[in-house]
């Protein structure tokens, strides 16, 4: 059976060029078979096809930064890796992304757990297939970027979990406290201790957004 290998990035020429860069490659007994998106919304409609088709996608390259589909709360790559996660449990995936701050990679991997975690900064066109070649053959990948700030987010002595670091991204992105319960299955007022117990780590004490935000940039959290 030929490797099934999704590909959703919202750069249709880039999305072209792994096609063509994985075709090269062995990944499998058969020349692998390709789905592409450009969306969430595209990205979960073919998911979901696949699922009930019962026919299983191998390899997932996921851009982080896509256009959201609000209306099943996908609002990037993540969300559709969970997704992925729970309809296709053995599937591989791969997060790609430009994004190097400690916070968002560490709230990533917790999320996702990916096989693979790129930043887009640390490969080209040799290095890359090779990459996903070694990954459908069992290995995990993280790219230097990635651990580099996997190893800057040890050093802060900090306690955040998942969603403390998804409120603080959140936050970083201009989205106003009143409206995280939209993002974070948290009440309001859990929210707003939790950013609370954040301001008490960060800023000993407290402080207001925009002094929060300043000190995660300044100690390039976020």
């Amino acid at each position: 059976m030929a490797t099934k290998i999704l590909i959703v990035d919202d750069h249709p020429m880039t999305v072209a060029a792994y096609v063509n860069l994985l075709t090269e490659i062995n990944l499998g007994p058969f020349p692998a078979k390709f789905i592409t998106a450009y969306t969430c919304e595209q990205a979960y409609n073919m998911i979901n096809i696949q699922n009930t088709m019962e026919t299983p996608i191998d390899l997932a390259l996921l851009d982080v930064s896509l256009p959201s589909f609000v209306l099943q709360n996908i609002m990037d790559g993540v969300d559709i890796g969970k997704h992925l996660r729970k309809r296709m449990p053995d599937c591989k995936i791969i997060i790609q992304t430009m994004h190097s701050e400690p916070l968002r990679i560490d709230n990533i991997i917790n999320q996702l757990s990916p096989e693979g975690f790129i930043s887009k900064n640390d490969i080209d066109f040799e290095s890359f297939p090779k990459i996903c070649q070694r990954i459908m053959n069992g290995d995990i990948y993280y790219s230097h970027t990635i651990e580099q700030a996997r190893e800057e987010f040890a050093k802060f002595d900090i306690d955040f979990d998942l969603h403390d670091n998804k409120i603080l991204n959140l936050l970083s992105q201009g989205v106003k406290t009143i409206n995280l319960p939209d993002y974070i299955p948290l009440s309001l007022s859990t929210i707003e201790k939790r950013k609370a117990t954040i301001k008490d780590q960060l800023l000993q004490g407290k402080g207001s957004d925009l002094e929060l935000l300043q000190k995660a940039r300044k100690l390039g959290l976020i």
